[in-house]
């Protein structure tokens, strides 16, 4: 039987770890059903929710080059009866609020060096270090609580 993406059996397991459990497949291959797609809930302990020898039913997830098999119980399991329905934003999609784009890293903007000498963008950048250097020193006195308790000022 061709074991392919997408594709649901029932398989034994016939393994239990920390981390997930080892089910046979027809066909002899074997797959890994991780903790995390053991069920719809939180598991903490594996061996909680199954054990050695149970018949489960399983979907593959994917397919390595090497010929891992990933394995999932959890979606091959009916939604929970008390979950509730997926919300649906019922306004229509010009109206619908846009998430926001992920902007990466920008560079700040230079001012214009045109026609400045070497001399005189490094006296520029002097000034601006240091009208900084003073900004970031008086955020810090003000933030510094005083001894004997008075005022900052």
């Amino acid at each position: 039987m061709q074991v392919d993406v997408g594709s649901i059996f029932e398989g034994k397991i016939t393994g239990i770890t920390k981390y997930g459990a080892f089910v046979q497949l027809p066909g002899g291959k074997t797959g890994m059903v991780h903790i995390s797609e053991v069920s719809n809930e939180y598991v903490k302990e594996i061996s909680d929710h199954l054990s050695d020898g149970d018949t489960v039913k399983v979907k593959v997830l994917a397919i390595t080059d090497d010929g891992k098999v990933s394995l999932s119980i959890k979606r091959c399991l009916e939604p929970a009866a008390d979950a509730p329905p997926p919300r649906r934003d019922s306004r229509p999609p010009q109206d619908r609020p846009r998430a926001p784009r992920a902007v990466g890293w920008q560079p700040k903007k230079q001012a214009p060096t045109d026609g400045l000498s070497f001399e005189d963008m490094m006296t520029r950048f002097k000034q601006s270090s240091n009208d900084r250097m003073s900004d970031l020193k008086r955020g810090v006195e003000q933030r510094r609580p005083r001894r004997g308790g008075g005022s900052s000022k």
